[in-house]
């Protein structure tokens, strides 16, 4: 296929050339009617981009087939059978592909370190979650993504199960065993879903690990936006093989998704294919150059970076993504959360992401000599004023066993179920109305249906009043939670 071209691109410049009119939403009408202060600040090409997708970009019948076209160049960017874009991001893009695979009261197996849009699907949906348990490393607290034999004994214990769903790459950039994990699905000949909203650019360098479509998984989910050049909420979703069928895909995004899809976020879909088909080697090739300078500095100045030697192996992950620079700041006294507060006070310098402690700096190919120099910069002056930074409280994290909570009610009879909300020394023995989601990295610790203990009640207290954000609980303070009233 010829990736010069950019139908998307190409069909927003036709109509501007040819001074089309609207008398269509946006009504902002290209721009016309936004207010100037706005238009100052986000700029009049955003105005002049943003319109329909249909009767705007492609006429009422879609007859120049401009997303369709866009699609099959990114499928077969990307080695995939189809490729469907999503504008909701990829929370629309896995629940798209978790409904295709199983329904209400059907049995799906779910690695429990999932992001809570799986959780969401779940609710929405009714299906049955069969947890598999991640490769828990108790010493440094942190999951990595489930083993292919642990998904061998849940499927031997429940063979009536739909498929499966894993996480790979974690936000840390640890990566699933996937060509073990899909091929343990297809002697089953049950279909294997990889979220893989952290793994756009894994197609596009041989140096990464390999990506979900290459490993035998049958759809996968990307999140553009993540570690492509899409904009904010830009995904995809693509599919393989025969275990899915591709209309029952397209209706189950179709029924998810919005009937007013930016053309903005198509376009950059578009725009970030071609680049990485004409450009996506060299690029990714710098990236990686830079990250290798970047750990080996930071580890200089005496960081403890993470890197092969403590996420891979056994019981651990199998690959790992470079690009994600992980911190441990365990041995310096201070935590991932005051850390990231006090790089972005002193340096503006935001972190990807942060925890009791560790800390993040996602790299892409976007970034530069000048971008890593900054936060080079910025991390030798947190190395020297780390005697400000102590005496953090202490986050209570149990043990993994702890952590491991009963699932009592499906998660969509719990969250939609007669609730009440009770102080948090109340909950323990309880059941869950709600997700309650450290965020970042957004996988939640209690879900709806979970019977709560008093250990996990512990965990997200302490870990609240040393600087963990809740935002999706009724009470982000955990102060109370809301709770299951059981008949």
């Amino acid at each position: 296929m010829d990736h010069t071209r950019a139908p998307v691109l190409e069909a927003l410049a036709a109509y501007h050339r040819e001074g089309q009119v609207p008398f269509t939403p946006p009504g902002h009408k290209q721009g016309r009617g936004a207010d100037p202060r706005a238009r100052e600040i986000l700029g009049d090409a955003v105005y002049r981009s943003d319109l329909l997708a249909i009767s705007g970009l492609d006429d009422r019948m879609s007859g120049n087939k401009v997303l369709e076209h866009a699609q099959e160049l990114m499928a077969d960017a990307v080695h995939a059978d189809r490729t469907f874009f999503s504008t909701c991001g990829s929370s629309l893009s896995v629940k798209s592909a978790m409904l295709s695979v199983a329904g209400p009261h059907e049995k799906l197996l779910v690695g429990r370190d999932v992001h809570k849009s799986v959780v969401s699907g779940l609710i929405l949906s009714g299906v049955r979650p069969i947890w598999v348990e991640p490769s828990w490393d108790a010493e440094r607290h942190l999951a990595h993504p489930p083993s292919p034999e642990a998904y061998a004994a849940r499927f031997d214990e429940h063979p009536d199960a739909r498929g499966a769903l894993v996480t790979s790459p974690t936000p840390y950039g640890s990566c699933a065993y996937l060509s073990a994990i899909a091929e343990e699905c297809h002697k089953r000949d049950k279909p294997l879903i990889v979220d893989e909203a952290w793994g756009a650019h894994l197609p596009f360098h041989p140096d990464l690990p390999t990506w979900a479509m290459d490993s035998g998984a049958d759809v996968c989910v990307t999140s553009v936006h993540k570690m492509g050049a899409g904009l904010e909420q830009g995904s995809v979703f693509h599919l393989q093989g025969s275990l899915v069928d591709p209309d029952v895909l397209k209706a189950r995004e179709d029924l998810l998704g919005t009937t007013s899809p930016s053309v903005l976020l198509y376009a950059g879909l578009d725009g970030w294919r071609q680049q990485m088909v004409e450009h996506g080697h060299e690029l990714l090739g710098n990236a990686l150059d830079l990250a290798a300078r970047a750990r080996a500095e930071l580890a200089g100045m005496g960081f403890d970076v993470q890197g092969r030697d403590e996420f891979t192996g056994p019981g651990r992950a199998r690959d790992l993504d470079p690009l994600p620079i992980v911190i441990d700041l365990a041995g310096l006294g201070t935590s991932g959360y005051r850390a990231a507060d006090w790089l972005r006070e002193h340096h503006r310098v935001n972190m990807h992401l942060a925890d009791h402690r560790r800390i993040s700096a996602q790299l892409t190919f976007a970034d530069d000599e000048d971008t890593v120099g900054r936060l080079l910069t910025a991390f030798r002056d947190l190395r020297a004023n780390l005697g400000s930074l102590t005496g953090v409280p202490e986050v209570h994290v149990p043990a993994p066993s702890e952590l491991r909570l009963e699932l009592v009610v499906l998660p969509r009879d719990a969250f939609f179920g007669p609730a009440e909300q009770v102080p948090a020394d109340a909950a323990a023995g309880r059941i869950s109305a709600e997700m309650i989601t450290p965020y970042p990295p957004g996988i939640p610790a209690v879900l709806p249906g979970e019977r709560i203990t008093a250990p996990v009640v512990d965990y997200l207290r302490s870990g609240v009043d040393a600087g963990m954000v809740i935002p999706d609980a009724a009470d982000p303070s955990v102060k109370s939670v809301r709770v299951f009233i059981e008949r």
